[in-house]
């Protein structure tokens, strides 16, 4: 087997795990794809005999194709216009395996806190926290020295896990109580979606989540449930963490289009609100759900890293 032919098999080998990489840092199944491929073509000009660790050579090349993306990236705002649910379901399509990068235990929540990161911390976070890359590595992916690489991923980590308001133990409780409600909603049954509500529970949504004639208000099981099974057709809805509470995070296209805020009581919802102002959802505290509060067979699972590189 002759070199490129041999290059290209080993990239091959490695390429979902460069697309995941690639994902986390741009936040984007295109500009994954996108950088992905620019790193390959990078390596194939290499003109050596030999490379010792062709996997590192490719996660390192890589990152500094996305670094320079993120660096040169401008705002892009996308806004969905229409009704509100129907943006909600809409996906753009995507191949087997750009679906299963997504589907890697990536919460939609930390892309969105990620992208509030400046790029130098968002690749160290990433190399670091999710694939346990040393920090002289990443140094050298930043330009910049081993210590302040280690700075830049323990301030990023500050920024990703945001203050709880709640105490763990009442926080597992709000996890099960909205994680039945998204459960109940995606059913379709009225009965199961019912069970979750308080008798009296209300509904408050600003002008940006309502479509047609739909009211800013709602109260009652019998209204509420109707109008809730819309939460079923979005593929994109997630429990994550708002404003320091468990609460739903709806994502199309990866862009925050819906936030759900809500009231437990007794080990139901008595009331929930929409938020889906650009404005307001920019305002929220987005943040992943806590290692502690996922479901135990989505819990990331965090890289063996070498004492000497962990940051308190």
């Amino acid at each position: 087997m002759d070199r490129p032919e041999f290059l290209a098999q080993r990239f091959e080998e490695n390429r979902r795990a460069l697309l995941g990489l690639a994902y986390r840092m741009l936040g984007s199944r295109e500009e994954a794809e996108d950088a992905v491929q620019e790193a390959w073509l990078r390596i194939a000009r290499i003109d050596a005999p030999e490379v010792r660790n062709l996997p590192g050579l490719l996660r390192t090349v890589t990152s500094r194709v996305c670094l320079d993306q993120l660096r040169s990236r401008r705002a892009r705002p996308e806004e969905c216009a229409g009704n509100l649910p129907a943006a909600c379901a809409a996906r753009t399509g995507a191949g087997p395996e750009q679906e299963a990068v997504e589907a890697d235990s990536v919460s939609r929540a930390l892309l969105i806190v990620l992208d509030t990161l400046s790029p130098a911390e968002r690749v160290a976070f990433v190399l670091h926290d999710t694939f346990g890359v040393p920090f002289s590595e990443i140094a050298a992916v930043i330009g910049r020295t081993p210590t302040t690489a280690k700075k830049l991923a323990s301030r990023a980590r500050v920024k990703v896990r945001g203050p709880r308001t709640r105490r763990p133990v009442e926080l597992a409780r709000h996890r099960e109580v909205v994680g039945a409600f998204l459960a109940a909603a995606r059913s379709g049954d009225t009965q199961t979606i019912a069970a979750c509500l308080a008798p009296d529970v209300v509904r408050t949504a600003d002008a940006a989540a309502l479509s047609g004639d739909r009211p800013a208000r709602l109260r009652g099981v019998e209204s509420v449930s109707r109008e809730i099974s819309w939460f079923g057709d979005a593929p994109d809805a997630e429990v994550a963490m708002v404003d320091g509470d468990v609460g739903l995070l709806v994502t199309p296209r990866g862009r925050p289009l819906l936030a759900a805020r809500f009231s437990i009581a007794d080990g139901r919802v008595a009331g929930y609100e929409l938020i889906a102002d650009p404005a307001r959802l920019r305002g929220l505290g987005i943040r992943p759900l806590p290692d502690d509060l996922m479901p135990h067979h989505l819990t990331r699972r965090r890289p063996r890293v070498n004492r000497a590189e962990r940051t308190e």
